[in-house]
C-alpha cells in the first residue's frame, strides 16, 4: 500500500483510471459505467467523452443503448443531467434526491397559488403513459396552477419526480428540445438494486474506482451529498478503504487493491468533452487544472468549451466552428506537443463526420 502519493502520481491514476492515458476496445456502456456516467446537460458531450476514451468508438452504439433503454439521460448528482446506465439511475436517483429535493424548493418559492405537493401530483398525472417535452409539460401545469409560471412548475416537476429525457433528444444527429417520461414507464418498474447507506457506499466505490485516490471534500462536491465522512470512516474500518497522504498532506481515500500509477508514464494530449467530471465538479481538480486556467474557462452563460489535456493537465480549449475543430491554448506547445494535439484535433475531426 502506498503511504504518500505525489502530485505526478495522484495526476497519472486518475488518468488511468479515466482510460485517458491509452484509449481501450472496450463497449461504450462499461466505459460509461466506469465514469460513473458522463454529464450530459451538453447532449453531445457524452459522445466526445467516449471518443477521448475508447478506440474507433462509433456514436451509433450510444444510439442504440438510448434507444434500447440501456442508458438514460435523468437529472441525477447535483441536479445535473446525466448520462448513466439505467440500471444505476434506478438506485442513485435516491441517493441524488436531497439535492434534487433543495433545488425543487428554489422553484417553489416562486409559487403563489399552488403548494409543491399539488404540483407533483400534476405532474405524475400528466407524464402518466406518455412523453410531454418541456412546453408541453410547462403548459399543462400551467392550465391547472394559472396563478404560477410554468418554468417553475416544470423545474418543480424535474427535480421532485425521476423523470427521463427521451430521444431524439441526446441522440449523435437528434435535435430536439427535451422530452419527458416517467422512468419506470420508460425504463420499466422495478426496486433499486441498493438503498440508504448501502446505496451511499455503493457510490463512493464506483467514485473511487473511476477517480480515485480522493479526498472526502472530493467525494462529496461530486456526488453532491454531505455527511459523508461517517460512512467513508465506516468504509475505513471495515478495511475496505485505505488511506494516504496527498502531495500537501490532505487525506486521500482509496478502494483496496486499486493501482496507484507512476508519474514517468506518459500522458497523450486529449481532447475532452465539455463539462467533463475528471475537471468538472470537482474538489481535488488541482491534480489536472490549475486554478488560473479552470477561472479562464469561465463564460457569461455557464456554458463551457471542450477541454485540451496536455501532459495530463488542462492546457486549453476547443470548440467546433463553421464544422471545423479550433483549440485555442493556454501554453506554448513544443513542436512534438503540436504534432500530437494536430493528431488528436484531426481524429475529432474525423469523428465529427460520422
Amino acid at each position: 500500500m502506498v503511504d504518500r502519493i505525489t502530485a505526478g502520481r495522484w495526476n497519472r491514476t486518475v488518468l488511468h483510471r479515466q482510460h485517458l492515458l491509452r484509449r481501450v476496445d472496450d463497449d461504450a456502456i462499461e466505459v460509461l459505467d466506469r465514469c460513473v456516467g458522463l454529464q450530459a446537460q451538453e447532449p453531445k458531450a457524452p459522445f466526445y467523452g467516449l471518443c477521448s476514451r475508447i478506440t474507433d468508438f462509433d456514436p451509433a452504439e450510444l444510439d442504440d443503448l438510448l434507444t434500447e433503454r440501456e442508458v438514460v439521460r435523468i437529472a441525477l448528482l447535483r441536479s445535473t443531467v446525466f448520462l448513466v446506465d439505467t440500471e444505476d439511475a434506478r438506485w442513485i436517483r435516491p441517493v441524488a434526491a436531497p439535492v434534487l429535493a433543495a433545488e425543487m424548493a428554489l422553484h417553489a418559492r416562486k409559487l403563489t397559488g399552488s403548494t409543491t405537493a399539488a404540483v407533483l401530483d400534476d405532474a405524475a398525472e400528466l407524464l402518466s403513459g406518455r412523453a410531454l417535452s418541456s412546453s408541453e409539460l410547462g403548459r399543462a401545469l400551467g392550465a391547472r396552477h394559472p396563478d404560477d409560471p410554468p418554468a417553475a412548475l416544470v423545474g418543480i416537476a424535474r427535480c421532485g419526480l425521476p423523470l427521463v429525457q427521451i430521444p431524439p433528444r441526446g441522440l449523435w444527429r437528434g435535435k430536439a428540445a427535451p422530452t419527458y417520461r416517467l422512468f419506470d414507464d420508460w425504463a420499466g418498474p422495478g426496486e433499486p438494486a441498493v438503498a440508504g447507506d448501502e446505496a451511499r457506499k455503493d457510490l463512493i466505490r464506483l467514485y473511487l474506482r473511476g477517480f480515485g485516490p480522493a479526498t472526502l471534500k472530493g467525494i462529496g462536491t461530486w456526488s453532491g451529498l454531505t455527511g459523508l465522512g461517517r460512512v467513508v470512516q465506516a468504509m475505513v474500518d471495515d478495511w475496505e478503504l485505505v488511506t494516504m497522504t496527498g502531495p500537501d498532506g490532505e487525506e486521500l481515500f482509496d478502494l483496496d487493491g486499486l493501482d496507484i500509477v507512476d508519474e514517468d508514464i506518459p500522458a497523450p494530449v486529449r481532447l475532452l468533452a465539455p463539462y467533463d467530471n475528471v475537471v468538472v465538479a470537482q474538489a481535488d481538480r488541482r491534480r489536472i487544472a490549475d486554478d488560473d486556467r479552470y477561472r479562464a474557462l469561465a463564460t457569461p452563460n455557464g456554458r463551457m468549451p471542450g477541454l485540451v489535456l496536455v501532459d495530463g493537465r488542462l492546457a486549453g480549449t476547443w470548440r467546433i466552428a463553421d464544422g471545423q475543430v479550433e483549440t485555442t491554448l493556454m501554453i506554448d506547445p513544443t513542436r512534438a506537443v503540436r504534432a500530437d494535439l494536430d493528431a488528436e484535433t484531426q481524429r475529432l475531426q474525423e469523428f465529427c463526420t460520422k
